[in-house]
């Protein structure tokens, strides 16, 4: 059981690493008129585990803060990431055994 938190600790910190450098690559592309990381692949990263580093890398690179689907999208993608963490968390067995096995 243990392996498998730890797998899946593993891939939120990665999927959250990729998804803060996704948005801070993108912003210095917009300031330095090169190409740009599309909105949909932010949006991906952010919706399959990486909505705390989305999160962070708005505030800190003060990126994508005034589009209306970043703004509320992120916050909206963390709250069902910490929802279904929970159900993980708190009921275990049931659904990772079905998931891992």
């Amino acid at each position: 059981m243990q392996d498998k938190f730890l797998f899946a600790g593993a891939y939120l910190a990665a999927v959250n690493v990729v998804t803060f450098a996704l948005f801070a690559w993108d912003k210095y592309c917009a300031t330095h008129d090169k190409w740009r990381v599309r909105e949909s692949t932010l949006l991906f990263w952010s919706a399959i585990g990486g909505a705390i580093g989305a999160g962070a890398a708005m505030n800190i690179c003060h990126h994508k803060t005034l589009h209306l689907k970043f703004k509320f999208g992120v916050p909206f993608l963390l709250f069902i990431q910490i929802i279904l963490f929970g159900i993980l968390l708190f009921n275990p067995g049931n659904i990772l055994e079905k998931i891992f096995h």
